[in-house]
């Protein structure tokens, strides 16, 4: 079946794949030690090798624990109190490194955000101005355009306050 891909991207497309890399790749140099150890930490807190070692740790403290591993001498009486609190230390220590990571993702996230906004709001501005030209050749031509009501909505730009000040108006509402 013939593939339905060009044989080459837009150079605009390039272009703006490019331009992504090079911003990923600045970003990437301007991050601290602090976020490197961060990122490094919670991605094997994310992976099954840190699933196995756990389990491998846990297992073998109780096993230690009930006096099951033969040369170990019971360490920890079985309440397992040592257990319980490596478990809550580290469950403090991971669940911090989590929200630090998830803060970065969202920072991450409001970026994009804005930067698709941003992107449809200079759309939605040229395509306003867009259909303004059509309408003006179709005039100079006395070519008549149908009357749809429709019409003079999308000849109106946008005015970015007052769609946000409609948004919190309605989220008010609620």
């Amino acid at each position: 079946m013939p593939s339905d891909r060009p044989d080459s991207l837009s150079s605009a497309l390039t272009r703006n794949i490019r331009t992504l890399e090079q911003r990923r790749a600045r970003e990437a140099v301007a991050t601290t030690g602090q976020q490197k150890v961060i990122v490094s930490i919670t991605s094997f807190m994310g992976s099954m090798p840190f699933v196995y070692l756990h389990a491998a740790f846990y297992g073998a403290w109780v096993l230690a624990a009930l006096g099951m591993l033969p040369g170990i001498l019971k360490f920890d009486p079985s309440s397992f109190t040592g257990l319980a609190t490596t478990a809550s230390i580290e469950a403090i220590f991971l669940s911090t490194f989590v929200l630090i990571s998830q803060n970065r993702m969202a920072e991450a996230a409001d970026k994009r955000a804005d930067l698709d906004l941003h992107i449809s709001l200079l759309t939605e501005h040229e395509l306003t101005k867009l259909t303004e030209m059509v309408e003006a050749v179709a005039a100079h031509f006395d070519i008549t355009t149908a009357n749809h009501p429709e019409l003079s909505e999308i000849k109106k730009d946008v005015a970015l306050e007052t769609v946000l000040d409609q948004i919190e108006a309605e989220q008010q509402k609620r």
